[in-house]
């Protein structure tokens, strides 16, 4: 008899195939994102769990008494409460290496967006501002050969120093809960303290995880060691910055710009302060987001699920539930 499963979004029709190959499948049917709440009231008897984000709670774990995997279609997984899993022994998978290629590309695209003020002067063209004689107000910071400071150097940071090596000639500093000996030697990224990280990059980069210990760790103390000229990117998650020191930093001009993909709540008030900022480049987080990717990163969410049903240990099982 197949597995019961849950499919709480929308998935390529592919991938809906293969699950149904392997487990009776009901899904989430509306366009819109499914709440916790309706996520609650449908996972029903199913034994395996197809989700993006939606936070996996005590109280939903407490409705769904069949529930053994619940698999997460992205690399990051702080919507899950891990201690919750772990009491009722529902394992927990994710999606890392297929989209971190892309989340580089995407980190680039920030890093150079915002150095030479593309959307700034984007608009100054559109709205008429663009003069003869003017030069002077439109310059931005040069990429080639500056610094680049990474804090989190995992398998995306690692693409993302190979971009600035190979591709921009720049320097890469990393700061990391581990040294990486063999990284070191392989691009020629230094190992450095947080705080010389900060004072000395040109660019600096976070690719933390969000956790209670990263959680507002980039706060007014943190800006204020950048250089005025520095360009802060972040492409990880929200809650690790203080947007209000992020705000006064940018308006204050204690640093030249940022780049950000990620917010703290999502999506972002129209009305919040930072996007009245001029020298900020905001994207909707869409670090993975191109049709490739997220098949891939469903196709492997869809293998995780299917596998863990079946006892195979060939599993993107998320750190904290390994033994």
């Amino acid at each position: 008899m197949k597995p019961q499963i849950y499919v709480a979004r929308r998935i390529p029709a592919e991938v809906e195939a293969y699950l149904k190959e392997h487990a009776e499948v009901r899904k989430w049917e509306q366009e819109r994102p499914i709440t916790k709440d309706e996520l609650k009231e449908e996972v029903g008897d199913a034994e395996g769990l197809l989700i993006a984000g939606t936070p996996i709670t005590e109280e939903l774990l407490a409705n769904a008494p069949n529930l053994k995997v619940v698999s997460n279609i992205s690399v990051g997984y702080n919507n899950l409460n891990i201690d919750a899993l772990r009491s009722r022994g529902v394992l927990a998978t994710h999606t890392p290496y297929v989209l971190d290629d892309t989340v580089a590309d995407l980190a680039f695209t920030l890093i150079l967006s915002a150095s030479r003020r593309v959307v700034e002067l984007d608009h100054w063209v559109r709205d008429g501002k663009w003069q003869k004689g003017q030069e002077d107000e439109l310059f931005g910071v040069d990429v080639h050969h500056a610094t680049l400071g990474i804090i989190g150097l995992g398998r995306i940071g690692e693409r993302i120093a190979r971009r600035a090596i190979f591709g921009f000639d720049m320097k890469v500093l990393y700061n990391n809960r581990n040294r990486k000996p063999q990284v070191e030697a392989e691009l020629g990224v230094s190992y450095a303290s947080m705080e010389e990280l900060l004072k000395t990059s040109d660019i600096v980069l976070l690719m933390l995880p969000l956790t209670e210990e990263t959680r507002g760790l980039m706060g007014a103390r943190e800006f204020d060691m950048m250089k005025r000229s520095a360009v802060f990117i972040n492409v990880a998650r929200g809650p690790i910055v203080d947007e209000t020191a992020l705000v006064e930093a940018l308006q204050q001009r204690k640093i030249f710009a940022a780049g950000l993909d990620v917010f703290d709540r999502e999506p972002i008030d129209p009305n919040h302060p930072l996007l009245q900022c001029t020298n900020v480049v905001t994207l909707p987080h869409i670090g993975s987001a191109t049709a490739a990717t997220r098949t891939k990163m469903a196709q492997r969410a869809a293998n995780n699920l299917i596998h863990a049903l079946q006892g195979s240990k060939e599993i993107d099982l998320i750190p904290e539930l390994k033994q």
